[in-house]
């Protein structure tokens, strides 16, 4: 964080997004606070930094590793902006020569980058939750750790090589299922394990009420401290280039939730699952993740 004259220069990592070009092209300003944009990409390549370094004032980051940062005592406040929503029912995917079904996987091997992962923890937890699976009899085979440094893969959890391939695995029958982010590979010797995922997302989503929030904005918690008017100017900044993008369409469900109101199901869920699948040491409040400089911010 730099000051010079009244503007403030805060060094951020956000991705590029139609809702977040309108701010990182400078088409949306602001005369009070200006932003230094980190090259890294993509997204979750600053997420470990964030939270074991401090390295950006803002940074863009995945919902369930900022709940277990929270839970370690990281120093890290959450503005109630969505950077990235989506279902997840079609991202765990199997063979389309190896029939299998939720009922199937316990002692099945399905592959994910890492324990931690957001979709990881979202998909794991619909499974157990909505398709009664018990997930702690699948046989779990990660990539990498996660971001929180203090945070340990259950017993059981088996490490790959870094020789070793996702994809690679699952099409050679090494791996029953695998879970995918961002990078869902489009393969036609590969399908979703839930089947018709796009109608069960959504019936899922009229029982719930829950848009399944990856990646949301936080802030470092000194920052908060000494400059709780800058957190507000952040969220608008933030809620004016979620507009300028056209976001969300007409009709459409808003996969980009603004406002403690509008995130709070999400993060209740989140929290629940982290919980369930201890990824946190001790159960926390949605509350606990704002401070009283982001918990009223309503879009």
């Amino acid at each position: 964080m730099s000051v010079d004259s009244d503007v403030t220069t805060l060094s951020a990592a956000l991705d590029d997004y139609p809702h977040t070009l309108p701010l990182k092209r400078g088409e949306v300003t602001s005369p009070r606070i200006a932003f230094a944009f980190s090259d890294i990409r993509p997204a979750n390549r600053f997420f470990k930094p964030m939270v074991r370094e401090l390295k950006f004032d803002v940074s863009e980051m995945a919902i369930a590793t900022f709940v277990q940062a929270k839970a370690y005592g990281k120093p890290l406040v959450l503005l109630p902006a969505t950077v990235m929503g989506r279902f997840q029912h079609g991202t765990i995917l199997r063979r389309v020569a190896h029939p299998l079904t939720p009922a199937d996987l316990p002692g099945k091997r399905v592959g994910v980058r890492s324990y931690s992962q957001t979709t990881a923890v979202w998909v794991r937890g619909i499974l157990q939750n909505d398709y009664g699976v018990d997930v702690d009899r699948v046989h779990w085979v990660t990539f990498e750790d996660g971001h929180v440094a203090e945070y340990r893969e259950p017993a059981g959890v088996e490490r790959i090589g870094a020789d070793k391939n996702l994809l690679k695995m699952l099409r050679e029958g090494e791996l029953d299922a695998a879970i995918y982010g961002a990078d869902l590979p489009n393969d036609p010797t590969l399908t979703s394990l839930i089947p018709d995922p796009e109608a069960a997302a959504l019936k899922w989503y009229a029982q719930h009420r829950v848009v399944p929030i990856n990646h949301m904005v936080v802030v470092q918690q000194k920052l908060a401290d000494v400059n709780p008017a800058a957190m507000k100017e952040i969220y608008r900044l933030l809620v004016q280039a979620k507009r300028a993008a056209g976001l969300p369409r007409a009709g459409e469900i808003d996969f980009l939730p603004f406002g403690f109101t509008a995130c709070r199901p999400a993060l209740q869920t989140i929290i629940n699952y982290a919980l369930q699948q201890s990824l946190i040491p001790r159960k926390i409040d949605v509350e606990e993740l704002f401070d009283a400089s982001t918990l009223h911010f309503e879009n």
